[in-house]
């Protein structure tokens, strides 16, 4: 185990409400690839059990939005699925059941903030439905999973893209930053006069939040603040 993950999977455990019976599955769950190259008698990441786990939570998924939205057609079903597992969503689930707290990483992934890397967190947590379906069964994993999202179609909604994400922005900056901190700037504009392609910035006083391209000045800015938005997610 690593020097914090003691206290730190007790804490996880507590809120998974579900204690293992198999610790090493646990173990090798927050276990990086990297971790390997600094302890040479560790033998086994998480990359087993992430390719187990992302088939268990696919399912999980699938079924319960199945049986949630009656009257969705295969297209808007995979949409929402895809919503609910997407990479970043998954590393914010990580994040908040304290996952990032517990991962096993060596030292240079360490110093280059590999405990906060999207892409490892969601490896980590697709690892531990993986090991909770090893360590129990389906319908224990899927009642551990679904009580970590919660309502799925609040869970659906905070997935929506803005519809004016230039003004989210502006609401998530203003508080701290004041109404003057964001600007944004055209820094390049390609294409014949009727098929123009505009890139566009959006900075945070001197600090570049996002770029986006789009067919306006308009829809340019509105994609770098998409971009820009992401930042700010859990």
């Amino acid at each position: 185990m690593s020097d914090s993950a003691p206290n730190s999977l007790e804490r996880l455990q507590h809120r998974l409400v579900y204690e293992f019976k198999l610790p090493a599955l646990l173990e090798c769950a927050i276990t990086h690839p990297s971790y390997l190259q600094d302890h040479p008698t560790v033998t086994e990441s998480n990359q087993r059990l992430e390719f187990l786990g992302d088939a268990v939570l696919q399912l999980i998924l699938t079924d319960t939005l199945y049986n949630l939205f009656p009257g969705d057609r295969e297209g808007s079903l995979s949409k929402r699925r895809s919503a609910l597992s997407k990479g970043l969503f998954l590393s914010g689930l990580a994040k908040e059941i304290g996952l990032d707290a517990c991962l096993r990483l060596s030292a240079s992934e360490e110093m280059s903030a590999g405990r906060t890397r999207p892409s490892t967190l969601e490896d980590a947590f697709e690892a531990l439905v993986g090991a909770i379906y090893l360590d129990s069964d389906l319908t224990m994993t899927r009642r551990i999973v679904l009580s970590l999202y919660g309502s799925l179609p609040d869970r659906l909604d905070s997935t929506q893209p803005s519809e004016n994400p230039k003004g989210q922005l502006q609401e998530i900056v203003q508080p701290k930053h004041g109404n003057n901190a964001l600007h944004y700037a055209v820094t390049h504009v390609s294409g014949e006069d009727h098929a123009r392609e505009y890139e566009a910035r959006v900075f945070l006083n001197d600090e570049l939040l996002g770029s986006g391209r789009g067919m306006s000045k308009k829809s340019a800015e509105e994609a770098a603040a998409r971009e820009a938005l992401l930042k700010f997610q859990p």
